[in-house]
């Protein structure tokens, strides 16, 4: 008696395996068929025709321009006193070739191996972390 009672219950285990591996199967199935009607519901892929494209002048290209300099006070601005989204209200120069000269002139190459410190750094700049 207590062997068929023990196939029964290996019997038992088996079909309620075999129950729950049917109900995930049949949820993954349903899964797909439901990503299928909302992929179905959705706008084709948008055709090489409808994408952006170049304009007839070309790709646009880089404007540099020299900025006339503007004396900030020497207690700085607040955001409130600061005009033309924080360019100060500077305009393009009328001479930017002076313009330039004068900023890069206090610029010299740095020569010899190692980092270099570009213009304008603070003095330990450049130095790494075990100078």
């Amino acid at each position: 008696m207590d062997m068929i009672l023990s196939v029964d219950a290996v019997l038992s285990d088996i079909a309620w395996f075999f129950v729950v591996g049917l109900i995930v199967v049949a949820m993954l199935l349903g899964g797909f068929k439901l990503g299928q009607r909302v992929r179905a519901k959705e706008p084709p892929p948008p055709t090489a025709e409808s994408q952006p494209h170049l304009p007839n002048g070309g790709a646009v290209h880089e404007v540099r321009e020299e900025r006339d300099a503007v004396e900030i006070p020497e207690g700085g601005l607040r955001p409130h006193e600061m005009q033309g989204y924080g360019n100060f209200g500077s305009t393009t120069s009328s001479h930017p070739d002076e313009v330039r000269k004068e900023r890069e002139s206090g610029y010299k190459p740095v020569e010899g191996p190692g980092p270099h410190v570009q213009p304008g750094a603070p003095p330990d700049a450049g130095r790494g972390a075990h100078a």
